[in-house]
């Protein structure tokens, strides 16, 4: 097999140690990206010319190999992986140990940028090597509103975060120091697609819906009673100014009466002082009438 191999390599002008070096940058990183470093650039093209050698020796091992020949990027699979429209193997060894394992931080955001990546897919920004231009601002916010986490805010923990994404070439970024500058910017490359499926990814989105529909409920509900409780201070109002305003009637009904009799007093009295002063008036009169008479009959008499 090796005389085979070496024969291939003649062919192509290169030796065992440019396979030796190819193959293990694969199995180390996993993934080769053209546009990723120049390094990235020779190893890519290299496998242009010896693909078929390093397909037919992972082959032997159970991995299997992704060629994206559009975004110019290579990724290698696990025994029994599954892998984005390509049908499973029926008898494939599983191999945990080949896995990668991802701590929760790292599979939050990979989540998050899938369902990024596929909302600027859909809204055609794309670039011409299938990225995605993404803010650090729209990111944390996305994170917290599909699965309300936050990013880590110790600026170490942050750094190792994206620099493992980075090295899972998923995204580019130009500077780390910026981590912690909302205004910051990074590019998520087409691979994402391949860490997430679509069934995950709508599963995640309509979690996200169900969340929203229930805050909207939540909402809705607060409101209600908030209108309620209103209501009820509206109708306790009404109804103290409905017993103030019957107190301030009756206090003016109560006050008009006083008035009234008084007025009547005022009257009876007027009425009685008046009668009084006519019946002195007639007593008056008849003794003025008869004073004289009197006087008269005495003088007669005389």
């Amino acid at each position: 097999m090796l005389h085979f191999i070496e024969q291939k390599l003649e062919k192509q002008g290169l030796d065992r140690r440019e396979l030796s070096e190819l193959l293990i940058r694969l199995l180390d990183y996993g993934v080769i990206c053209r546009d990723e470093s120049q390094v990235e650039q020779q190893l890519y093209d290299r496998y242009l010319r010896l693909e078929e050698i390093i397909a037919d020796y992972l082959e032997l091992i159970g991995v299997r190999v992704q060629h994206d020949k559009r975004f110019q990027f290579i990724r290698l699979y696990p025994p029994g992986a599954q892998i984005p429209g390509v049908q499973d193997e029926p008898n494939a060894i599983q191999s945990p140990g080949l896995r990668m394992r991802l701590n929760q931080n790292e599979v939050a955001l990979i989540l998050v940028l899938r369902a990024q990546y596929d909302k600027a897919l859909r809204e055609g920004q794309v670039d011409e090597q299938g990225c995605v231009m993404v803010s650090l601002e729209s990111l944390s916010i996305a994170i917290k509103n599909l699965l309300k986490r936050t990013l880590p805010d110790n600026m170490t923990e942050r750094k190792q975060l994206f620099r493992r994404l980075k090295q899972l070439r998923l995204i580019q970024i130009a500077n780390e120091d910026r981590l912690d500058d909302g205004d910051m910017w990074m590019r998520i490359r087409p691979m994402i697609m391949s860490y997430v499926s679509e069934q995950v990814l709508a599963d995640l989105i309509e979690n996200e819906q169900a969340s929203v529909d229930m805050a909207d409920e939540e909402s809705a509900e607060a409101e209600s009673s908030d209108e309620a409780s209103t209501d009820d201070e509206t109708t306790e109002i009404k109804s103290s100014d409905d017993e103030s305003s019957h107190a301030e009637n009756s206090e003016i009904e109560d006050s008009e009466i006083e008035d009234s009799e008084i007025e009547n007093v005022d009257i009876t009295e007027e009425a009685q002082a008046e009668d009084k002063e006519v019946a002195e008036k007639a007593v008056a009169d008849n003794q003025t009438k008869a004073e004289p008479k009197s006087k008269t009959t005495s003088l007669f008499a005389e």
